[in-house]
């Protein structure tokens, strides 16, 4: 099994900052990607950022320059830093991973189980 718990998360006003964290847990080899993804009240799921093996990063245009995706291989944890926030930013956060559970398996996608983000005005 793999686990992925994403923390961090609450409730902040216009303006502020949190940290997500994202530690992934269980017995497999390796992950490569991982990222966050948001979904707001009645809209689709959408990408936040990714961050390779390598610390190669990827972000939505409209989030580049306020949130930063970074990790920690050794630990295999992910974050995000969300700074100058706005109540748009109001979301479900979850995070995700490439995982390879055994040398002779591909890659999959295994997804947390979300922290709750609310900006108030």
């Amino acid at each position: 099994q793999v686990q992925l718990v994403e923390s961090g998360g609450g409730l902040v006003q216009a303006g502020g900052s949190l940290r997500l964290s994202c530690a992934a847990s269980g017995s497999f080899v390796s992950i490569n990607a991982m990222g966050w993804y948001r979904q707001a009240p009645g809209k689709q799921r959408e990408l936040v950022a990714t961050i390779s093996s390598g610390g190669n990063t990827n972000y939505a245009d409209s989030l580049k320059g306020t949130f930063t995706i970074s990790r920690e291989n050794g630990e295999n944890t992910v974050y995000l830093q969300m700074d100058s926030l706005k109540p748009e930013d109001t979301a479900v956060y979850y995070c995700n991973a490439n995982v390879k559970r055994y040398y002779f398996t591909t890659y999959a996608t295994y997804w947390g189980q979300g922290t709750q983000v609310t900006v108030s005005s």
